[in-house]
């Protein structure tokens, strides 16, 4: 990715901000104030294939239903409405199922299998909850779906060991097989995660496409998150531009929003972006919680001289052109970031991009060195000031 110098003069507590540029595609989305701010910022992708729907191979065995409920994800007085495109896939006539009805069955081996193979894939590990020690990345062919849901029932939990990253996908990764004539901009694979818990995964070191998304890297299709908990989530400690300890995503199908509903995101620590990580997507975050994240890299971006670079977005971290964050139902709560933005770090280089917060709860996410004067835990710059509806900011 490219970079391009931004600088914002801003007034008591705040400090100058390089801001960055990407050269990606950007996205433009759909995205109101009781805060009252007193600085304000300053202020072509190929043809898309039409839109698939199947599964992608025969049905399985039954799914067990996603009954036992033994995930607790997100913020319980979350209010926000769930559009219908956001909400949980049904998997109750799976593709294919891993385990066999024990603990034991359920491998790594399995889930790398299922993942490639594609289709909606859910769990039959036993009536317990059960932690699947990942010893390989599962990676998404991009020609097997188009859907690809993995649904871990409320009591999977897939676990990096602190070793590697869990899930990844590509569209422009060779490897992966591609399927259209302009990776960037295709309809498929839908992913969707739900149900499950991400635990311990690690990117650091992993140099494709920039790096980031200790748990889950995505570029191209599309990505959605339900239900779903990230802990203890690691990327690069230091870069000027990589983050993401549990979430990254480059690009996404016709500028479509990544949807983050009903998670939880504890505990990640990466060069920028504590939980989440982007350049140039759109992202809505709906009645979730993130909470005691970190953004842990030194110089911001560009890197100031003498330093690696990082260190914004301690929960959040956005960089692009056209792009909109809206954030509703949520709390954003206990992170922080050795550079800008606490709770998050927005900057549309060419001023285009837009931020909502709505019935939101944003607290304690400090900014060691800037952010934007009326706006506690952000820094921000686009086409104008954050829309802040109902929402605290403290």
């Amino acid at each position: 990715m490219t970079s391009l110098a931004a600088l914002l003069v801003l007034g008591v507590a705040t400090a100058t901000l390089p801001g960055c540029a990407s050269d990606d595609p950007a996205p433009a989305f759909e995205a109101g104030s009781t805060a009252s701010p007193t600085a304000s910022p300053t202020g072509g992708q190929s043809a898309a294939p039409q839109a698939r729907d199947g599964l992608g191979g025969p049905g399985a065995s039954a799914s067990p239903k996603p009954a036992n409920k033994v995930l607790t994800a997100g913020n319980p007085n979350g209010k926000a409405t769930v559009p219908a495109e956001a909400r949980a896939v049904d998997t109750l006539k799976p593709t294919r199922t891993i385990g066999t009805g024990t603990a034991a069955s359920c491998t790594s081996a399995a889930v790398v299998k299922a993942v490639a193979a594609g289709g909606v894939i859910t769990f039959n590990c036993g009536p317990a909850p059960v932690t699947i020690k990942m010893t390989a990345t599962a990676k998404v062919r991009n020609a097997n779906g188009p859907k690809v849901v993995l649904d871990g029932g409320g009591t999977v939990t897939l676990s990096g060991q602190g070793q590697r990253r869990i899930l990844y996908m590509n569209t422009c990764d060779q490897a992966q097989g591609f399927t259209t004539s302009h990776c960037q901009n295709q309809d498929h694979p839908q992913l969707t995660v739900q149900n499950l818990t991400f635990a311990d995964g690690n990117s650091t070191g992993e140099k494709a496409e920039g790096g980031g998304g200790g748990a889950i890297f995505v570029r191209g299709g599309r990505l959605k998150v339900v239900n779903s908990r990230f802990v203890r989530n690691r990327c690069d400690r230091t870069g000027p531009d990589l983050g993401g300890a549990a979430v990254r995503v480059l690009s996404q199908y016709e500028n479509k929003p990544v949807y983050v509903v009903g998670s939880t995101f504890d505990g990640g620590s990466c060069s920028n972006g504590g939980a989440l990580s982007s350049i140039g997507v759109s992202w809505v975050v709906l009645n979730s919680l993130l909470r005691n994240n970190e953004a842990i890299g030194n110089g911001a971006n560009p890197a100031k001289s003498g330093t690696p670079g990082g260190g914004s977005g301690g929960a959040i971290y956005c960089d692009g052109n056209e792009f909109t964050v809206r954030i509703a139902g949520t709390i954003i709560e206990n992170n922080k970031a050795n550079e800008g933005g606490g709770a998050v770090f927005f900057v549309s280089n060419n001023r285009t991009g837009t931020m909502r917060i709505e019935n939101s709860t944003l607290r304690r996410n400090p900014s060691a060195k800037f952010e934007t004067r009326g706006f506690p835990g952000i820094f921000f710059l686009g086409a104008r000031n954050p829309t802040v509806t109902a929402s605290t900011l403290s």
